[in-house]
């Protein structure tokens, strides 16, 4: 909004009069009297135009600043800020590069040389545009919180009424109008209430389950957003009433311009998932690796391109080859390519995506993909209680009515959590049969009452004051009494037909306000007769100060004694300490000012009404009928999730705009905290927790904690003290003032239903209930994800490791080398592929639930899967290196035929020293046949070790698909046998083999394709070789995961020492 932002908390200047001191003025401590002077306007004339355009230029308008997203540009530079990416880029230019130059040299550039860079560059550019779609949705949350701004206002200016000024030039000082259904335009000062009250909705910025009485008296300099009785807020709104204000702050300045900042501020924060952090450690440890071996391969191989004599013990006669030189440094590219999983960035997505769609199904609608991961190490969960704890829906729990005697009541537990009428019924309640208290009871709950309830869909929507629609909710639940039953055929399909047939009987003439005063609200009705009745609710102890009788159930009415008082008093103090909001209802039939007024302004009756100090003297001699209570219930399903939550490690903390007693009722209610239990130290209001002096040893505290009347500053400072400590934290809401919060912690989960669109924009998932259990059923999927994923990342790793022992080992031999990186590249994206997506359908431990969450520093892979692996991986690089070797210089294996394609057989020290062939006298190679083709060697027998290698590629590339395909099956299970879980328990890991194969088969037996891999077709006596070299992988993994069970006690002791030490 320009400067009004920049200009918080500076001094001010107003009017060109004295400049205002530091800091903010606190309007809400100041009469009336003083906040005029302080803003030079009086509230009957209103600012000038000249005065308002000055006060405009100097703070700016009256809206929320527009921060700058990040350019397209520098999106594109973050999604190459990851190691494994930036490692696959430098792959791609340098086979690039390599690709160009082997093509110049050779005089034609060959497609199959740039198949590698390609493919790398594309799985890059598919990532990043990932990526920055992610990013751009990120700023959402401060678009839809200007949506809640008010767009125009009633203001008055030059003495007069501007009917429509557009909100965005209000300034400080401006006079507002405000009546029912607007919304604040501004932070603003009450002048004067016009109406008898005003109540404003304003839970969504300040958490409270009810709406506010406003008042113009002051309150304490020092009160808390909620206690600022005196004050209005920007996007809050007026449900009853009629007020004149004064405009204190506007824009940035404005408490919702402070959530505005913090959602900027959070956003600005956002650290990375748990796996990403892991991934990037990976990567980092991956290029360490991947560049020690490649300098190694280097060096190994260094006496074939340099050369040199030692003359007099120095180095002399260098001799260097450009041409072995690049081989031998494409041989190290390829290993590159070789380490790096490149379908893991592809397998993850996958996974998260499928991830996504589970949580769908159990209404967790995930917006970020990477927080179906975080959810799965969620160490705290900070939740919001309106909306998400309960289920902020007012509703009647207990309704107290008099009984047949003086001194006796009659007490009913009322069921039912919702709007919807049918939902839970009114317990022993005697149906049909209700006598003279009850019907009076539920004729002033239906005609006292200005709420309405329809519904929309599956749900029950209130209209007005959430209590009212409580009370009409009730009168549903008890029904008619006989007599009007039979007579009520009409409206049988309404929601509120109850309330209907008793506003039939009874028409309303005339209303009395609510005001805090009196604590009361009366309608006058008018009967078919014509006889007029007052019916009054309101607290239960102003309406027994003004009764003197009380109605039994065959509607005698009593005098209200001493003892009978008490008796009601008792029961309201026990239904008070329960957290339970009681109305009392009364009435009047002698009503001689009205016995024949009928709405007529002209009668004398009338001019009583106007002046609301008459009521409470209308309001006396009342006949006390009976009273209820009510409150935003907790959810059903709630106490078994906390329950869930406890037995999975997880902490819940409740972090509510409510008040203290109400939020701790509900808390033990819950099972957050004990029905019996001290909670003097774990419930603390907000500002109470900002004054602990060591916040973090109090948040560390095992078991339930509660904080109440908590602002969106005390939300967050919970939220980053948690992260802080090491906590992975996720974070409920559904209002505005949970957006900060929401988009601070790690993952942050707001309310489908009763969210607002800033709570959803900021948050990462949403649930499509507002149902808490829902969280706990998507942290099980989380955690199962998690498995999955670790068991996705173990196999494509111990492929890769494989690879590298291939390439390592072929060098190290000097053997000719065995696949082409376009091969290895092959494998990683497409073969390694389906198995890797299957195991991310790997069935969930039935444990899953009962184990503590694990730590976010836990590594992805520990040293004893890695020396696992190393094993499996340097079994792969012989197995591939071998069945090269053994083509080369066996006829026959393990007595399988190889000689049926008639190649030569060569000695081993000839195949390590291929370099020197053409020095060899009388060396022939003969031709041979693989498939349709046939290979001839007579123009040069050297030529046996580069084109003629092309049957032994294939079979190690072949070797390397298969005992990647018997891995998977490994890989089902971190440490369990596949006797104990057989690979049919996930089925789609045996049909995701298939497909592998199949593909594997399409490239040998294509003879396009065949030509672009550098394969040949293979013999049924060569796979059967194939299939005895690759097998073993599954009894070396089977040995391993054996020794694993016999010795996972002492390693998981030795990791507990480890992390408890890190922690100390």
């Amino acid at each position: 909004m320009g400067r009004g932002g920049q200009n918080y908390g500076k001094k001010e200047n107003l009017g060109g009069g004295e400049p205002l001191d530091e800091g903010v003025f606190p309007a809400w401590s100041k009469d009336v009297r003083e906040c005029e002077e302080r803003f030079q306007v009086n509230q009957e004339f209103g600012l000038s135009s000249e005065e308002a355009d000055r006060r405009r230029k100097e703070y700016g308008l009256n809206e929320l600043e527009k921060h700058e997203g990040q350019s397209i540009f520098k999106l594109i530079l973050d999604q190459f800020n990851d190691t494994l990416v930036r490692i696959l880029l430098v792959a791609a230019v340098i086979s690039f590069v390599l690709a160009w130059y082997d093509g110049e040299e050779g005089g034609e550039m060959e497609i199959t040389a740039f198949v590698e860079p390609l493919v790398i560059f594309l799985i890059l550019i598919v990532n990043a545009i990932v990526g920055i779609w992610q990013e751009s949705n990120a700023e959402k949350a401060l678009e839809a919180l200007k949506e809640i701004q008010s767009e125009h206002a009633s203001v008055i200016r030059d003495g007069k009424r501007v009917a429509n000024l557009p909100a965005k030039e209000l300034v400080p000082g401006d006079i507002v109008e405000l009546r029912v259904g607007d919304k604040v335009p501004a932070d603003m000062r009450v002048l004067r209430l016009i109406s008898s009250t005003v109540r404003v909705e304003q839970g969504s910025l300040t958490g409270e389950s009810e709406a506010v009485s406003k008042t113009v008296k002051v309150v304490p300099e020092n009160s808390d957003i909620q206690g600022k009785k005196c004050m209005v807020f920007a996007g809050t709104t007026v449900v009853n009433g009629h007020c004149i204000c004064l405009v204190t702050q506007t824009g940035m300045n404005s408490e919702i311009g402070k959530v505005h900042s913090q959602i900027h501020e959070a956003s600005q924060n956002e650290e990375d998932t748990p796996l990403k952090k892991k991934l990037n450690e990976f990567g980092e440890v991956l290029t360490l690796i991947i560049g020690v071996i490649c300098a190694l391969v280097w060096l190994i191989n260094v006496k074939y391109f340099l050369s040199w004599e030692y003359v007099d013990g120095w180095p002399r006669n260098f001799k260097f080859s450009f041409e072995k030189c690049t081989y031998y440094f494409e041989i190290a590219v390829a290993l590159a390519v070789a380490a790096i999983p490149e379908g893991l960035p592809a397998v993850i997505t996958t996974c998260l995506a499928l991830g996504t769609r589970k949580m769908a199904q159990k209404n967790a609608l995930v917006r970020k993909l990477p927080s179906v991961e975080t959810l799965g190490c969620t160490t705290v969960i900070c939740s919001d209680k309106t909306g998400t704890l309960t289920t902020n829906q007012m509703a009647v729990s207990k309704l107290v009515a008099n009984g047949s005697r003086a001194g006796t009541l009659r007490a009913f537990n009322v069921e039912g959590t919702t709007y919807n009428p049918f939902d839970g019924k009114i317990q022993d309640w005697p149906a049909g049969r209700m006598d003279a208290n009850f019907q009076m009871i539920a004729k002033i709950a239906a005609l006292c009452n200005d709420a309405g309830i329809e519904q929309s869909g599956n749900h029950y929507v209130a209209s007005g004051l959430p209590t009212e629609a409580a009370l009409k909710v009730l009168v549903e639940k008890m029904g008619l009494p006989e007599a009007l039953n039979i007579g009520s055929t009409s409206g049988l399909g309404d929601v509120l037909r109850c309330c209907q047939v008793w506003n039939n009987t009874e028409a309303r003439i005339a209303t009395l306000e609510f005001d805090h005063d009196r604590k009361s609200m009366g309608v006058i009705v008018s009967s078919r007769s014509g006889n007029k009745s007052l019916l009054v609710k309101g607290a239960v102890e102003n309406l027994l100060e003004r009764s003197s009788f009380i109605q039994l159930v065959d509607s005698t009415i009593i005098a209200l004694d001493q003892n009978s008082k008490a008796l009601i008093l008792e029961s309201l103090n026990e239904m008070s300490t329960s957290a339970l909001r009681c109305l009392g209802f009364a009435y009047k039939d002698d009503l001689p000012e009205f016995a024949t007024y009928n709405g007529d302004e002209d009668h004398p009756a009338h001019q009583l009404l106007l002046n609301p100090s008459n009521y409470a003297s209308i309001e006396s001699q009342l006949i006390f009928v009976g009273f209820v209570g009510i409150r935003d219930p907790p959810r059903k399903e709630v106490r078994q999730a906390i329950e869930d939550c406890r037995a999975a490690g997880i902490r819940v903390m409740v972090i509510t705009g409510d008040n203290k007693n109400t939020a701790e009722a509900i808390c033990r209610e819950i099972g957050v905290f004990g029905p019996f239990e001290d909670i003097s130290s774990r419930s603390l209001t907000g500002k109470e927790f900002m004054d602990v002096h060591d916040q973090k040893n109090h948040l560390r505290q095992s078991g339930g904690l509660l904080f109440s009347r908590a602002e969106p500053r005390h939300k967050q400072e919970i939220v980053r003290l948690l992260k802080e400590d090491g906590e992975v934290v996720a974070m409920t809401g559904d209002g505005v003032n949970d957006a900060p919060a929401l988009k601070l912690a790690d993952i942050g989960i707001a309310m489908g239903i009763a969210g607002t669109e800033v709570a959803k924009e900021a948050s990462d998932m949403v649930l499509a209930d507002d149902n808490f259990s829902t969280i706990v059923a998507a942290v099980s999927e989380g955690r199962s994800i998690y498995n999955n994923m670790k068991a996705f990342i173990r196999y494509m790793i111990s492929s890769n490791i494989g690879e590298v022992a291939s390439i390592f080992l072929t060098a190290a031999l000097g053997i000719p080398e065995g696949m082409i990186p376009v091969q290895l590249l092959w494998v990683n994206l497409v073969t390694d592929g389906p198995p890797a997506t299957a195991l991310g359908f790997n069935p969930p431990d039935t444990d899953i639930m009962r184990k503590p969450p694990r730590r976010s520093d836990d590594s992805l892979i520990t040293a004893w899967i890695l020396f696992r692996y190393l094993v499996i991986g340097l079994y792969v690089g012989i197995a591939t290196v071998g069945v090269f070797i053994i083509w080369f210089t066996h006829g026959s294996f393990l007595g399988i035929d190889l000689s049926g394609d008639g190649h030569t057989l060569v000695s081993y020290s000839q195949l390590a020293n291929w370099g020197q062939c053409h020095t060899w006298e009388g060396f022939s190679a003969s031709p041979f046949t693989a498939g349709s083709q046939v290979f001839n060697f007579d123009a040069n027998p050297c030529e046996y070790f580069h084109s003629g290698k092309i049957k032994a590629s294939t079979l190690s590339l072949s070797v390397l698909v298969a005992i990647e395909m018997f891995n998977s099956l490994n890989a089902l299970s971190e440490d369990g046998s596949l006797l104990t879980m057989p690979p049919w328990v996930n089925p789609w890991l045996l049909l995701a083999m298939s497909i592998s194969f199949g593909l594997h088969f399409l490239i040998l037996y294509v003879p396009f394709l065949a030509q672009v891999f550098g394969i040949v077709p293979l013999s049924l006596n060569e796979w059967l070789l194939v299939l005895i070299v690759a097998l073993p992988v599954i009894i070396i993994d089977e040995i391993l995961k054996f020794v694993g069970r016999c010795t996972s006690g002492l390693r998981n002791s030795r990791a507990r020492r480890g992390s408890k030490h890190k922690a100390e």
